[in-house]
């Protein structure tokens, strides 16, 4: 029996420029100046609040091709889905969060920044597409981050899809790529993980497994940094 998140789609749930500050352990400073890709970012409010705070962000994700309303119309059903399943298991920890109504809180906020910079942002900063292709020029970014994505759903996503992705998120990213989490949503360390460092195609690739100080989905305080060898 499954001991965490049973899901068979990839839920629309956003995440804020805090929360990705507290996952890849970014320092905002260091990357002012720089170009950021957030892949697969769906209703995550990151590229929203960096650019009002100067960054360039874009994001990109399929549900990009959609209207605002519509997206907007599945992020409170997805929400609730998840808060209803999400209590009672024992794969997360609670200490920054506290409780489902809170996080909450930060869910609703993530989305509904987000939906509000789509309306108004739209193709500048948003670009519809889907891994494991990028419609972006080689080196066109510094930093790619992917978060809640790969390796998470690796009941879903193939070996093969992660090691095209990896590539091609290198291949846009001249600096580095950052990956979080690393585990499963059952907390376990994804078994591709291995295969991708042994793996003879990406032996051009340094991959580092970076420790962070936040944890919610268990084993979750680590990201995957890759970069050119």
């Amino acid at each position: 029996m499954k001991k965490g998140l049973n899901l068979n789609r990839v839920v629309l749930l956003g995440r804020t420029m805090d929360e990705y500050v507290r996952y890849f352990a970014l320092n905002v400073e260091d990357l002012r100046g720089r170009r950021i890709l957030d892949v697969a970012s769906g209703v995550s409010s990151f590229a929203a609040e960096a650019g009002s705070s100067g960054l360039g962000v874009t994001a990109f994700d399929p549900i990009y091709d959609l209207s605002a309303d519509i997206i907007a119309g599945r992020c409170e059903v997805d929400l609730e889905e998840i808060l209803d399943s999400i209590g009672g298991l024992k794969v997360y920890k609670w200490d920054f969060y506290q409780n489902p109504e809170k996080l909450r809180i930060y869910r609703q906020r993530s989305w509904q920044a987000f939906i509000q910079d789509y309306r108004s942002r739209g193709v500048e900063r948003y670009v519809p597409g889907v891994l494991p292709r990028l419609p972006f020029r080689d080196g066109e970014f510094d930093v790619a981050l992917v978060s809640y994505f790969l390796f998470v759903y690796q009941d879903h996503l193939d070996y093969e899809f992660h090691r095209n992705s990896v590539l091609e998120l290198v291949r846009v990213a001249r600096v580095e790529v950052r990956i979080y989490p690393i585990v499963t949503f059952e907390g376990e360390r994804s078994v591709y993980l291995d295969q991708l460092m042994a793996d003879s195609a990406l032996s051009h690739l340094k991959f580092e497994e970076v420790k962070t100080d936040f944890e919610f989905l268990v084993n979750s305080n680590w990201y995957l940094k890759i970069a050119r060898r």
